[in-house]
């Protein structure tokens, strides 16, 4: 018995004394580590340790006016290998060479780029070599991809047996693709830069957020990150862009700007009441293939002469001196008038151009002869009251727009600019020229006539929220109260009526049966460097500014094309985009239901297609076939005349001997036809039937030449 409790009391003692050296060792081994290894194991760990990592926030979103997407942040991956990850190399590599053909298989399967054999070889090749970022997709793949990826044989794993590494890049994406670009804007490649054009720019302090900060240390071979300042989101911009008014915005500028080859348009709608821009398209034409594409925001950056637009400016500054009426009347000199060293002409000055025109009627022609009349003869002694007058509608100021990048326009001052001030530059100056305003501000100053003399400060972004709730609102600025006399106003208004529907119409082709109209026609030379204006040597500018409806207006637009071909006229070419974008707008936005348009149906009274004039029995075969009741002459070459209720009317075209005939009105084959006939050679500019040529009918033909017909 006292053998066995020895036996015990030894065996104790030895675990004891065991014990006790084990604890003496781990106490040694602390105190060696803590003092003496101390400071060279807090170097090791600091080398595992990765501070001051930053953590990208996610950039806001850009919405339409009625909350759809325009632009956003989607995260996108490149996918490399790690191939010297230890569970691909145990046992002479197994898990890698018994997957190797199924996951090779499966890549060529996934993405279709390479064959499974050319993927064999890529693995295999990164795998011999040892490679740490073996790229198995040159392109950067979705998250949803991403997803699909893990299934894939070995990959599904996990990355630290098959080696997948996955980098996020972010990309930002528009799901309305073109539409509105310019206006939206793009970000930097690098991300760093943020926003570079447009309202990624304008606004990028909002949208970018703030970066966050995490740590990374590796611990137990594994790497493990702890977030020390956690990222703020950037906030989500809600624009005043109307989706729908933007496509109509787009789809009329191409209609048109294609078939007149013009370098680039421009077209900005604006809500009348609240300056909130609804649609903003600005297209460049690819000098190599021809199509169009948003490229450069041309309502904001170009400093332009706009020409005959700004003649309502010069208006509404003589109406509100008082010295003149719309009634007054002034000798237009068949539209040739010498002013100082310099002679003046109207755009018909070649047809013989006017002999008398009222004030309205000057603005309906569009003379320059009558414009810088009514100008020199109210502020002929004082130019300087003159320009400040244009001040004061602030067509030279920088507006407090919402945009980065917009140009500043410049009009000049007889004393301010004394050195680039001549004794021509009044009257030339009234007629748009000599300035240099971006279209904004021209719409700025047509939507103010709109608003009944109420400038308001273009709007393009309504709200700033965060998680959905509003941050920031922007509500519409005033700028200026009442640009001009009321009893000025209307009479401005009612010029700009007869623009389109007067006795001397310029753009009587806007005219529109859907929706009242009142704007203003501009048709500028544009100089070139050294070449100046010289013939030859020029191009135009052709645009359309107004508003509609003319009795109630709801929106205001610009239009603006740069170099189209042909024969230019702001009515006729920017006016039909204008027209378009009117018509579509109002119908779109019409309160009437389909029972109204019903009612409405029952009452139109039957009426007859306009027909074309031309070759007399190509006439009659067609409206004969379309079983339409014709009166027509027997002769070879008709013309469409006033078409009675009961049938088509075509009277004898006759052709002057001699003479340049007028084959406005005419397809295109029949024009052409009829002038080779006469030993002329046909340019042709557009699609359509004829609404301008370049050599005035009834002018002698000589002996042929060349002729430019516009088609549309």
């Amino acid at each position: 018995m006292t053998d066995k409790r020895r036996e015990i009391v030894v065996r104790f003692g030895i675990i004891y004394l065991l014990i006790a050296f084990c604890f003496v060792l781990v106490v040694w081994k602390m105190v060696q580590i803590q003092f003496v290894e101390g400071e060279e194991w807090m170097k090791l760990a600091e080398k595992q340790k990765i501070t001051d990592i930053i953590v990208k926030p996610k950039r806001g979103n850009i919405y339409a006016a009625d909350g759809r997407l325009l632009a956003s942040s989607i995260p996108t991956y490149y996918i490399y290998m790690d191939t010297r990850v230890p569970a691909l190399r145990l046992e002479n590599g197994e898990l890698f060479h018994s997957n190797i053909d199924s996951l090779s298989l499966a890549l060529s399967d996934f993405f279709g780029d390479r064959t499974p054999y050319e993927y064999r070889q890529l693995l295999r090749k990164g795998y011999d070599r040892q490679t740490g970022n073996l790229l198995i997709y040159p392109k950067r793949i979705s998250y949803s991809q991403l997803k699909e990826l893990r299934k894939l044989p070995l990959f599904r794993l996990g990355r630290m047996k098959s080696g997948l590494i996955e980098r996020e890049y972010v990309r930002r994406v528009k799901p309305f693709g073109s539409l509105a670009s310019r206006t939206i804007g793009d970000v930097y490649a690098d991300e760093v830069k943020g926003g570079r054009s447009g309202l990624e720019a304008s606004f990028n302090d909002v949208l970018v957020g703030v970066n966050g900060v995490s740590t990374r240390q590796k611990v137990a071979n594994k790497y493990i990150e702890t977030m020390e300042v956690q990222p703020v989101d950037g906030m989500d911009v809600i624009s005043s862009i109307d989706v729908e008014l933007q496509d109509i915005a787009e789809k009329a500028l191409r209609d048109t700007i294609d078939g007149i080859g013009a370098v680039s348009g421009t077209v900005v709608v604006m809500e009348v009441a609240t300056g909130a821009i609804r649609a903003m398209v600005n297209l460049d034409r690819n000098p190599d293939t021809g199509e169009y594409y948003e490229s450069t925001n041309h309502a904001l950056r170009d400093r332009i002469e706009p020409g005959s637009t700004f003649k309502i400016a010069s208006l509404m500054a003589v109406l509100d001196e008082g010295k003149y009426s719309l009634t007054d009347e002034f000798d237009i000199h068949h539209g040739i008038y010498p002013i100082a060293n310099r002679i003046m002409r109207d755009h018909n000055a070649h047809r013989g151009g006017y002999q008398r025109l009222s004030v309205e009627e000057i603005i309906q022609a569009s003379s320059n002869v009558g414009t810088a009349q009514m100008v020199m003869g109210t502020f002929g002694n004082n130019p300087a009251k003159f320009i400040e007058k244009l001040y004061s509608y602030r067509l030279n100021d920088s507006l407090p727009i919402q945009m980065k990048g917009v140009a500043k326009p410049w009009i000049k001052h007889p004393k301010k600019d004394k050195d680039l001030w001549y004794a021509t530059s009044l009257p030339w100056i009234s007629i748009g020229y000599e300035t240099k305003i971006p279209p904004i501000y021209s719409l700025t100053f047509f939507n103010a006539i709109a608003n009944n003399g109420k400038m308001v400060k273009p709007l393009f972004v309504h709200e700033i929220r965060k998680n959905g709730m509003t941050v920031k609102t922007f509500e519409p600025e005033v700028m200026v109260n009442q640009i001009c006399k009321p009893s000025t106003l209307k009479d401005v208004q009612k010029a700009m009526r007869g623009v389109v529907e007067g006795k001397y119409a310029t753009a009587r082709n806007v005219k529109s049966n859907i929706v009242t109209v009142a704007g203003k026609t501009g048709t500028a030379l544009v100089a070139q460097g050294a070449a100046g204006y010289r013939a030859g040597q020029t191009k135009y500018n052709v645009s359309f500014a107004g508003y509609f409806p003319a009795e109630n207006p709801k929106y205001s637009c610009i239009v603006v094309l740069n170099a189209p071909s042909g024969i230019p006229s702001g009515g006729r070419m920017a006016g039909a985009v204008f027209k378009e974008v009117a018509e579509r707008t109002t119908i779109l936005k019409s309160n009437r239901t389909p029972e109204d348009l019903k009612n409405d149906t029952l009452r139109i009274e039957p009426h007859w297609p306009v027909s074309s004039g031309g070759n007399n029995l190509a006439v009659r075969k067609v409206l004969t076939q379309l079983e339409m009741p014709l009166a027509v002459s027997e002769c070879n070459w008709v013309k469409p005349s006033e078409t009675p209720i009961d049938q088509v009317q075509m009277e004898e075209f006759k052709l002057p001997k001699g003479l340049i005939p007028d084959v406005t009105g005419m397809g295109a084959r029949d024009a052409a036809y009829l002038l080779g006939n006469l030993g002329m050679e046909v340019r042709m500019k557009g699609r359509g039937k004829v609404v301008a040529q370049s050599r005035k009918p009834g002018t002698a033909l000589g002996e042929g030449g060349v002729i430019e017909i516009q088609l549309q």
